[in-house]
C-alpha cells in the first residue's frame, strides 16, 4: 500500500470516529428538566346541605295498652282469647218475634175485615177473563212467616182451559197466569203444535216453605208462584216440561219460556238448576225497579 493511500484511510477513519458523538447527540431524546404543574379544576358547585331529621318521637301507647302491665323481659305477651268461631249472635227480640235479616214484610200482612178495593178489582178482571175460582179463608203462619190474606182456589184459567189440580194463589198471580194463558200459551199451541189448548197441570202453587237455598221464604209461601209441569191439548196429547222434550215440543216450550220473562218477574226451568228440571217456575217476586230474573 502506498503512503498516500495509508494516510487517506487513516484520516477517513479518524473523521468517522469523531463524527459519531455528534450524530448520537442529535438523535438523543431531550427530556424536560421539570414537568408542568396541571391547572386546578374549577371548584365544584356548592351542594345544599341536607337538613338533619329531628329525632324520631317515641310513640305514645294506646289507652288499652297503657292499662295493661308490661310483660317481664324475655316473656312474650299472652294474646287475648278469641271467642269460639261457631258462636252465633242471638238475634235481638222485637216484641214477641225475633228479628232476622231474611224476614219478609209480607209475612205480617193479615186480612182486613173488609176486602181492599184492589183485591175486589182483581176479581172483577178475573171474571172478565172467564176464569173459574173461589175465595178461600186467609192463610197465616206466624212462626214460618207464610201469609196469604186473600187467597183464591183457581180451577179454570179462561174459557174452559183447566188448571189441575186446583191451585191456591193470590189474586195477582191468578190474574197473571190466566192472562198469560190467553195471550201467549193458547196462540202458541195453535201456531206451533197445531192444536187447541185444553189445560195446564201444575206441580206446586201455595206451599208454606223456604227457597231450596234455605235463606229466604219462597214465593210459594205467599201464593205468588206457580210451577207448570205440562200442557194438555183437546186431542188428548200433551207436552211435558223436561230437558229433552223433542223438536216441536221444545220449540213450543222455548217460546212460552221466553215470552214469560216480563209478565212474570222470575222464570226458571230445565237447565237453570237441578230443582227446576221438570217444571217451569213462574212468580211475581217484588224486585227493585221491576227487574226480572230469567234463566
Amino acid at each position: 500500500m502506498t503512503l498516500s493511500r495509508f494516510r487517506f484511510l487513516t484520516l477517513f477513519t479518524l473523521a468517522c470516529v469523531m463524527a459519531e458523538p455528534a450524530v448520537a447527540r442529535r438523535q438523543a431524546v431531550q427530556l424536560p428538566r421539570s414537568a408542568p404543574v396541571p391547572e386546578m379544576l374549577a371548584e365544584r358547585a356548592t351542594q345544599p346541605e341536607v337538613a338533619l331529621q329531628p329525632e324520631t318521637p317515641t310513640p305514645v301507647p294506646r289507652p288499652d295498652e297503657a292499662q295493661q302491665p308490661a310483660s317481664p323481659p324475655g316473656q312474650a305477651p299472652v294474646p287475648e282469647a278469641r271467642p269460639p268461631e261457631n258462636e252465633q249472635k242471638v238475634p235481638e227480640k222485637t216484641g214477641d218475634k225475633q228479628s232476622s235479616p231474611q224476614s219478609d214484610p209480607r209475612s205480617d200482612t193479615v186480612a182486613a175485615e173488609k176486602m181492599p178495593a184492589g183485591e175486589a178489582a182483581c176479581r172483577t178482571r178475573l171474571h172478565a177473563l172467564n176464569a173459574a175460582f173461589e175465595d178461600e179463608p186467609a192463610k197465616q203462619d206466624a212462626t214460618a212467616g207464610c201469609s196469604m190474606p186473600y187467597p183464591l182456589s183457581v180451577t179454570s184459567l179462561s174459557n174452559g182451559i183447566e188448571l189441575a189440580p186446583k191451585a191456591e194463589l193470590n189474586c195477582a198471580m191468578a190474574e197473571a197466569i190466566a192472562r198469560f194463558t190467553v195471550d201467549i200459551v193458547q196462540p202458541a199451541a195453535r201456531s206451533i203444535m197445531g192444536r187447541e189448548l185444553a189445560g195446564i197441570s201444575h206441580a206446586s202453587a201455595y206451599v208454606c216453605r223456604q227457597r231450596h237455598s234455605g235463606t229466604k221464604l219462597s214465593e210459594h209461601a205467599f201464593g205468588n208462584a206457580l210451577d207448570i209441569a205440562s200442557f194438555t191439548f183437546r186431542d188428548g196429547s200433551s207436552v211435558e216440561v223436561g230437558p229433552n222434550p223433542g223438536e216441536k215440543q221444545g220449540k213450543f216450550l222455548d217460546h212460552i219460556r221466553k215470552a214469560a220473562c216480563g209478565p212474570f218477574k222470575t222464570v226458571l226451568g230445565p237447565g237453570s238448576d237441578p230443582d227446576h228440571e221438570t217444571h217451569l217456575h213462574l212468580d211475581l217476586a217484588p224486585r227493585r225497579n221491576g227487574s226480572t230474573f230469567c234463566q
